[in-house]
């Protein structure tokens, strides 16, 4: 049992190491946002796609980075919605 374990555990290492190219440098994997700016593999954002906000980690699939949704809704579309100018004035009263 204990050797199975130790088996399995040694063959997922390989899956965690560096991206190399044929020459032997490391790539630099990472995603990129809706603005174009770099988000490094791990971290989850809010993305905006076809007027739908949702939460997305930057993950590898198949040795390309991708935007894999985590099924969750952003923080930012479960706030309430702010109220309108006439509804602040009637607050204020």
């Amino acid at each position: 049992m204990i050797r199975t374990a130790l088996f399995i555990s040694l063959c997922a290492v390989p899956a965690f190491a560096d991206v190399t190219s044929p020459s032997g440098k490391t790539v630099e994997c990472y995603c990129t946002d809706t603005q174009g700016s770099r988000v490094e593999l791990g971290e989850s954002i809010c993305l905006r796609v076809d007027g739908r906000a949702f939460m997305a980690q930057c993950d590898m699939s198949l040795n390309v980075p991708i935007w894999r949704d985590t099924g969750q809704g952003c923080l930012s579309s479960q706030a309430p919605p702010e109220p309108s100018p006439a509804e602040r004035m009637f607050q204020l009263l």
